[in-house]
């Protein structure tokens, strides 16, 4: 039996959200990782194994590899060479889902990727238990494959 104590209400859902997109703006990993719980259900739609030449998608399971996560990813897709929209958000319960569109640069290669996501935030607490991101993979692989 859930009690109301033990359901975060809306607005805190929304508040830890907004708080995630502000500080992945300012692009501090450590400070982006204290919003996510020490243990972490982290997923990607596809096989970190299959897919080896993409240097962000690998397993992570605690706040550290959040924090690795956030240093990794602009090291190959700097962020002044971004642009990500959030077209929508939808809270239900303890989740949160964000869709966008993110357009990046591939440093190593110089191809570029547009893609359409979803990104699923589970939040308990005030700290994001889960972060499961479905996302257009196959044009990320195909911006990391030299042309």
């Amino acid at each position: 039996m859930t009690h109301a104590a033990d359901t975060p209400s809306r607005p805190d859902i929304r508040a830890v959200v907004e708080e995630l997109l502000r500080r992945s703006i300012q692009g501090d990993p450590e400070h982006i990782a204290q919003l996510y719980a020490p243990k972490v259900s982290w997923r990607v739609n596809w096989p970190a194994e299959t897919h080896p030449s993409v240097p962000w998608i690998r397993p992570r399971s605690t706040r550290a590899d959040v924090a690795d996560h956030y240093r990794t990813f602009p090291q190959h897709c700097p962020p002044a060479d971004a642009q990500v929209t959030i077209d929508d958000i939808l809270i239900a319960g303890s989740d949160a889902v964000l869709f966008g569109t993110s357009s990046q640069h591939v440093v190593a290669t110089g191809n570029d990727f547009t893609m359409t996501f979803a990104l699923r935030l589970t939040i308990k607490n005030g700290r994001i238990t889960h972060h499961h991101m479905y996302e257009d993979t196959l044009s990320v692989q195909t911006a990391f494959n030299p042309s």
